[in-house]
């Protein structure tokens, strides 16, 4: 398979800084920066999806965000305005020592064409990932009633926990007496709207619900969460496992 050059766009090799690294630089955090970077997709201000990166501590595999620059230095302000000059320099550094493979290099230029092209490899397999997702998007957004909770979670086919801790970790909704309820933010957005009232032995209750340009909303950003999963690629099978499977009676 021949990749081209134009593969090796800047593009490509644009700097990046993990919400780790910004963590260290600032000295708040790791959780912490993750969940303003939450906050900031959310709200639509950053410049492009956030990425995602595993890294393993302690034993434990984990989770990092990669951002470039613009969405980089956004957090710093975010989180901790007095180090957004150290990480500018920070940035500047990086910048500098970006430069493309040395293709006159054998052993160098047969590494960049392994990376691409095990690149390219992960993005179809996202792409084949995302495809179905994306399909029920279209078809969803075309959804006119409001939906609760637990009919959005049907809807999406997605589990109740893993969905809840989405909306939580964005503060899109918080707990209120044991009560997921939205942020006043999105109430006034026209996401949500909150239902309230007294039953029996004056008990009083109160409900959440997607509106229909709620339900859009949020179907959206679930999605572009599913597409900036780390793919998990398996390695091939080795040749003599194949073969020792294989029945020849």
């Amino acid at each position: 398979m021949v990749i081209p050059l134009e593969s090796f766009s800047s593009h490509d090799r644009s700097p990046i800084m993990s919400s780790r690294e910004i963590a260290r630089l600032t000295g708040i955090a790791h959780k912490e920066v993750k969940r303003m970077v939450k906050s900031l997709e959310t709200a639509q201000r950053l410049s492009q999806s956030v990425t995602t990166s595993q890294y393993e501590q302690e034993g434990e595999v984990r989770q990092e965000f990669l951002l470039n620059k613009r969405d980089s230095l956004l957090t710093v302000a975010s989180v901790s305005p007095g180090f957004t000059v150290e990480v500018l320099d920070r940035w500047q550094e990086r910048e500098k020592s970006v430069s493309l493979p040395d293709f006159t290099n054998p052993a160098v230029a047969a590494h960049a064409w392994a990376e691409q092209y095990e690149k390219r490899q992960r993005a179809e397999e996202q792409l084949a990932l995302i495809a179905p997702k994306a399909e029920f998007f279209d078809w969803y957004v075309k959804v006119n009633d409001s939906l609760g909770f637990r009919q959005l979670c049907k809807m999406l086919k997605v589990k109740e926990p893993e969905f809840r801790q989405f909306l939580l970790e964005r503060n899109i909704m918080t707990r209120a007496n044991g009560i997921l309820m939205p942020s006043q933010t999105y109430i006034q957005a026209g996401y949500f709207t909150v239902h309230s009232g007294t039953g029996e032995n004056k008990h009083t209750w109160a409900q959440a619900r997607f509106t229909a340009r709620g339900v859009k909303w949020i179907a959206g950003l679930w999605v572009t969460h599913l597409s900036t999963r780390p793919v998990e690629v398996r390695p091939p099978e080795r040749a003599e496992n194949s073969a020792a499977g294989r029945s020849w009676f």
